[in-house]
């Protein structure tokens, strides 16, 4: 059984939610409003663009006034639906990261110098006009080989905007990052040109700052924010699990218990995603497998035939926002990545995940260390994958008494938005027409 693909951002066009605003701009005659920009460099599936957004609505939702809200991507998909009031995008002609880690043009036939060249440029023009006062770039301080050296001088120049860099929690192996930063030249880039260090993740379960020789000289700017609660997801959604169910994925029961597979953009899952196939789900149970917008076509012509002939099997192309169906899901089976570890964490759903483990080693890092706390209960390394093994664990009997589940620190979406205040508030004086007045932390987050 198969559903047609719903992309990424389907929040309601209509005003933000009332819950958690706070009394933020004390001039609503301001001569504009206040402009965030956020800019992910998307190689490898939605995971940067879709924390990105996350972050913005949580900024938007703590704010008693309206902000106007750019984000910058490579990754056209997650643009094709509605953004939230205010909110619009810029998609970059993409890129793809290969096997190997190198990159190349996903779609154009241009060089990868050309590429470069033509997203540098589109992003330092479009950022010299918006003006925004606050710029939020996630993961790779200069932006994906270097292309924001541009802008970031442009701005820093022009003097108007805070900047931040948005970490994950890990990045890959403390080893290689050190020396990938070494390289690159990021600790230069970041205390030239950077307000904050915002670290999505618990230092408890991975002190990124200190395994990755961050510390020494950036300590004055790192945040611990915390993991980003993923609930707010199904809250921007707007509709509870049977309705997403309904609309999404019509031909499951949504009252009939069901194990969901994630693969994340669907690049490199084709492998977990067949192997979910093949397997057994658990007595009564169906099984979900969300095979992502990257799924390679052969893939998914496979995977839907597999669900036609077994009937107990539902795949889903893509859909924007998983996490109604991890809500709903009674276990799940996923791959490694920041966002789909977060929304298992987010809704304490028993778990198995099989990490990517080339060409970083990022996601089992973070399974291992979700388990060794308990935010997880089992990985499986993808030499060990095959269909029996994904069957025995999820055909095992569960102990009447729920795990513990671990108390992970989620409560990132707050901290991100006050953190964010604070730097729209230091504008006011001197770089910007606006006057900000704290408010307290939006509703939610929390562990």
């Amino acid at each position: 059984m198969t559903a047609t693909a719903i992309l990424p951002f389907e929040s309601a066009t209509g005003p933000m939610p009332d819950a958690g605003r706070s009394e933020a701009l004390v001039s609503p005659s301001s001569p504009r409003r206040p402009r965030i920009a956020l800019y992910s460099h998307d190689t490898m599936g939605l995971g940067h663009v879709r924390r990105n957004a996350l972050v913005a609505e949580a900024i938007a939702r703590s704010v008693d006034w309206e902000i106007d809200v750019l984000l910058i991507s490579g990754a056209r998909e997650a643009h094709a639906t509605r953004l939230p009031r205010g909110f619009d995008s810029l998609t970059l002609p993409a890129l793809r990261k290969h096997a190997d880690g190198s990159y190349g043009a996903r779609s154009l036939r241009l060089p990868l110098p050309a590429l470069i060249a033509l997203r540098s440029e589109t992003v330092r023009a479009a950022l010299v006009a918006y003006e925004p006062d606050l710029l939020v770039v996630d993961n790779v301080p200069r932006g994906a080989v270097g292309e924001l050296s541009a802008t970031l001088e442009a701005l820093s120049r022009r003097g108007r905007t805070r900047l931040v860099l948005g970490l994950r929690d890990i990045g890959d192996d403390a080893a290689v990052t050190r020396l990938e930063w070494e390289r690159s030249d990021h600790a230069r880039a970041i205390a030239r040109y950077y307000d904050q260090v915002w670290i999505y993740g618990d230092p408890s379960v991975y002190d990124r700052a200190r395994l990755d020789g961050l510390s020494p000289a950036l300590d004055g700017k790192i945040r611990f924010a915390g993991y980003l609660d993923q609930r707010a997801r199904a809250e921007n959604a707007g509709a509870d699990f049977a309705a997403f169910a309904r609309e999404h994925v019509p031909t499951l029961d949504p009252h009939r218990p069901f194990a969901l597979c994630l693969v994340g953009g669907g690049q490199d899952g084709a492998r977990l995603a067949e192997a979910f196939a093949d397997a057994e789900f658990g007595a009564g149970r169906h099984g979900v497998v969300v095979a992502g917008p990257f799924c390679p076509a052969g893939a998914l012509a496979r995977l839907r035939a597999r669900a036609s002939a077994r009937g107990d099997l539902h795949v889903v192309d893509a859909v924007g926002e998983p996490a109604p169906l991890v809500a709903g899901a009674e276990c799940v089976v996923s791959m490694g990545g920041y966002n789909s570890m977060c929304e298992i964490a987010s809704y304490g759903k028993r778990a198995l995940v099989v990490p990517r483990t080339h060409p970083r080693v990022e996601q089992r890092l973070r399974a291992e260390r979700f388990r060794a706390i308990g935010a997880i209960d089992a990985v499986l390394l993808p030499d060990e994958l095959d269909a029996a093994a994904l069957s025995r664990w999820m055909c095992a009997p569960i102990d009447g008494v729920p795990t513990e589940r671990a108390k992970l620190d989620l409560g990132g979406l707050a901290r991100v938005a006050e953190l964010a205040r604070e730097l729209l508030a230091s504008t006011a004086p001197s770089r910007s027409p606006f006057a900000f007045a704290p408010g307290p932390a939006p509703v939610g987050g929390g562990h």
